[in-house]
């Protein structure tokens, strides 16, 4: 059998004992060890969120593909997140809160959860709470309320910004008792509703980043079981794919501007292409019963369930890694030439091959939208 998705070793770089002694590190992965020397062994949160432009360069400079380097710079994230909840939890037991009362465990969602970020992110989080009795909610959802508010505010001091829709664990909206969140889930999927099915997009992509794991895992095994039957849910889900159809004008050429654009020939890769195909592909796995949360690691589960091709998913797998090296290559220019970083892509930067590659890569998307609304 052809393997679509495997792990790899670079996947253990962010783990506990980062950062790693730099002059362990071969002299193959000079770059890499250069950004760790300068880094420093033991960084302010702060240091750490700005090393990772260096960190970018520094893989870059080793030729690894950009749908890794994206991988890479969500588990340095991940990091980040872990680094200012357990600051945070210390900050609360020297101030007499003690240690947590039950278990818990903060999720990453979006693009964080998916695995796939690229530079500049801002917070999309969430905090499943082990069940307890009703009479002891204001004590323990005050503790966990208290720990939101510190770490994810240690994360805007740093440089991940606060989420301007409001989607993390300092709100009670996104900070539940794992039997409350099984429960919205069940009731958010048995009617057909714009608003529903636009939270459980966002909450639908999750990572458990610290904490009891298995908390996440009975979540997302109640996804997996729920998710096949809520027919009228995922026609919706299939019906919002609209709201961001991919660059294309109706005879399939390549179709700049709109709405927003800095200039005619700009288009949001991110809006109009990367969002359109992760959600068909969130849909697709729904629907199928795959737990997976990484979009390629769904994809192979998508073969594995016969609801894509070998030649499809690996088709669709080189489309999104293209994008991906589009926007980061864009990003990486912005951030030399001090501008905020963004989704818009210059289509007039694109040589003549790269713009018939993108045509071919959004007429795929398109034809994905149109099967993951037609298997809903």
């Amino acid at each position: 059998m052809l393997v679509l998705y495997r792990a790899s070793s670079w996947r253990q770089l962010f783990q506990c004992d980062f950062p790693p002694d730099a002059s362990t590190l071969p002299p193959l992965l000079a770059p890499l060890r250069d950004a760790l020397l300068e880094l420093g062994r033991e960084p302010t949160l702060a240091e750490a969120h700005r090393w990772q432009s260096t960190l970018v360069e520094a893989l870059t400079r080793l030729d690894l593909p950009a749908w890794r380097i994206s991988q890479l710079i969500s588990d340095h994230n991940d990091w980040l997140y872990r680094r200012a909840i357990m600051l945070s939890l210390d900050e609360m037991q020297g101030l007499g809160w003690g240690k947590p009362p039950v278990e818990f465990c903060v999720l990453t969602l979006g693009s964080a959860g998916r695995h796939d970020s690229l530079m500049a992110p801002d917070q999309d989080n969430a905090m499943i709470i082990a069940d307890y009795p009703d009479s002891r909610h204001t004590e323990i959802d005050g503790y966990f309320q208290s720990l939101g508010e510190r770490f994810t505010d240690r994360l805007d001091a740093a440089g991940i910004p606060l989420c301007q829709g409001h989607v993390m664990a300092r709100y009670p909206m996104w900070r539940k008792r794992l039997g409350e969140w099984q429960h919205q889930l069940t009731l958010w999927t048995a009617e057909r509703r714009v608003k529903r099915v636009q939270q459980a997009n966002i909450l639908l992509d999750f990572h458990p980043v610290l904490g009891d794991a298995r908390l996440a895992e009975a979540l997302s095994s109640h996804v997996t079981e729920l998710m096949p039957r809520a027919g009228l849910f995922l026609d919706e889900m299939g019906a919002l794919l609209d709201e961001y159809p991919p660059a294309l004008d109706r005879f399939g050429r390549l179709q700049g501007g709109g709405e927003d654009a800095p200039h005619d020939t700009a288009f949001n890769l991110k809006h109009q292409a990367l969002l359109p195909l992760v959600s068909a592909i969130r849909l697709l796995a729904l629907r199928h019963g795959v737990c997976a949360m990484e979009t390629r690691a769904r994809l192979t589960a998508l073969v594995i369930k016969d609801a894509l091709s070998i030649h499809q998913a690996r088709s669709i797998e080189a489309t999104l890694g293209r994008l991906q090296a589009y926007l980061l290559d864009e990003q990486r220019r912005s951030l030399k030439a001090l501008r905020r970083i963004d989704g818009w892509v210059d289509l007039a930067r694109l040589d003549e091959g790269e713009r018939l590659m993108l045509r071919h890569d959004l007429r795929q998307i398109r034809a994905l939208i149109r099967q993951a609304k037609a298997n809903a």
